[in-house]
């Protein structure tokens, strides 16, 4: 195919240069329409037929389809999908311009370099590759909203039940090594609600740090408790954790504190249900104050959570990633959007180019020696399930 794609290291610079940071905090939280346009306009020189579909009216989901119109081959079709957006930085803390790609000892540094806009490139660059009318099967390059946040890009893909493929990569940054199970990510507010008073006084009040102490120690168990009952070998730390994260409580040392909140984040293992697991700490706690009929507890999750995700072993889409990467696949502890390409009914595998140890911190960047190999792999990939679906 006649080349009309920019450079890839130029299209990982212009990636890196639209702003699409996503957050819950609304004074942070930007668009990721310039990423989204960008990729359209460069799919569209490439063939691909675009949709842009809005999630809200800054940010919207890019599903673009290469070959295989035909309607019955969607069913064979392989999805490579990345995230476009990236969490908030601290530019000072940088050692160059996070919204600008610059390049030195062997690596592209920049906002989003690892995770995860240069793999967005990096399809591009390797669809490049292929004549249209060789495709038996599709592909898809699917760039998605809002992960670093809400994951309401993929949230929506899975209410609109979209069918896009059968086999999916999420290209987070592994090291190019192929992932089949994450853990769980929820993250709860638990809040005791006391009574005021003059410190002077204890029985004035009822001090809601005191209760909060109580239901820590029963959080503590808890977690004593999971970390008894589930264990994987497969993970690094092969239990489900729960991590004290914050807590606020009172407002003065002369006053009872009346209201005391913590925040508590939980990462389940494969096989255990996030609601199950909500409903199960919500009754562990609820006796914890009952020595105090003052003090009153409230239990809610900060998000809907994310499932844990697991591919099977024997998957041929496992098997195949091992194959072309040279690497067994793994877990890991962080999550992604692999659980809702999973139900949508596609064989998932999370992989990609860079570190996740880059991700999020000041001055993330991209091996350089990983653009090519991740080129050739995702090149191996796309013959095989687009060109060579039946084999």
């Amino acid at each position: 195919m006649t080349r009309r794609l920019p450079a890839i290291d130029e299209m990982i610079g212009a990636l890196i240069s639209e702003p699409s940071i996503s957050s819950a905090d609304p004074r942070h939280d930007q668009g990721n329409l310039g990423v989204i346009h960008r990729l359209a306009e460069w799919a569209e020189t490439l063939g691909f037929r675009v949709e842009i579909d809005p999630v809200n009216e800054r940010k919207a989901n890019l599903i673009a389809t290469l070959g295989a119109s035909r309607s019955n081959d969607i069913e064979g079709g392989l999805v490579l999908s990345g995230h476009t957006d990236t969490v908030p930085c601290n530019p000072e803390l940088w050692s160059s311009d996070p919204f600008t790609a610059t390049e030195r000892d062997g690596r592209i540094y920049g906002l989003g370099s690892a995770d995860m806009k240069s793999f967005l490139a990096l399809i591009l660059e390797a669809a490049a590759q292929f004549r249209i009318q060789d495709l038996q099967r599709p592909l898809v390059l699917l760039g998605t909203a809002d992960e670093e946040s809400s994951m309401s890009g993929a949230r929506q893909l899975l209410a609109q039940n979209r069918q896009l493929g059968r086999q999916a990569v999420i290209g987070e940054p592994t090291g190019l090594k192929p992932i089949r199970m994450h853990k769980g990510v929820m993250m709860e507010s638990i809040m005791v609600r006391g009574q005021a008073g003059h410190s002077s006084n204890p029985a004035l009040g009822a001090n809601a740090i005191v209760g909060m102490q109580a239901v820590m120690a029963e959080v503590l168990a808890f977690q004593q408790e999971l970390k008894d009952l589930y264990r994987n070998p497969a993970f690094a730390v092969d239990y489900p954790t729960i991590n004290l994260g914050a807590i606020h409580g009172g407002d003065n040392p002369n006053r009872i504190c009346g209201a005391c909140e913590l925040l508590i984040d939980i990462r389940p293992l494969p096989g255990m249900d996030i609601n199950t697991l909500h409903e199960a700490l919500c009754q562990r706690l609820e006796g914890t104050l009952a020595r105090d009929p003052r003090l009153h507890l409230e239990v809610k999750r900060l998000f809907e959570g994310l499932p844990a995700f697991e591919t099977p072993a024997e998957n041929h889409m496992t098997r195949s990633c091992e194959t072309f990467s040279g690497q067994p696949a793994g877990a890991v502890a962080f999550g992604t959007e692999a659980p809702f390409l999973d139900q949508l009914g596609m064989q998932t595998i999370v992989m990609g180019p860079g570190f996740i140890d880059q991700a999020h911190q000041p001055d993330e960047y991209l091996p350089l020696e990983h653009i090519r190999p991740g080129i050739d792999l995702l090149s191996r990939l796309i013959e095989r399930y687009c060109l060579n679906p039946d084999q």
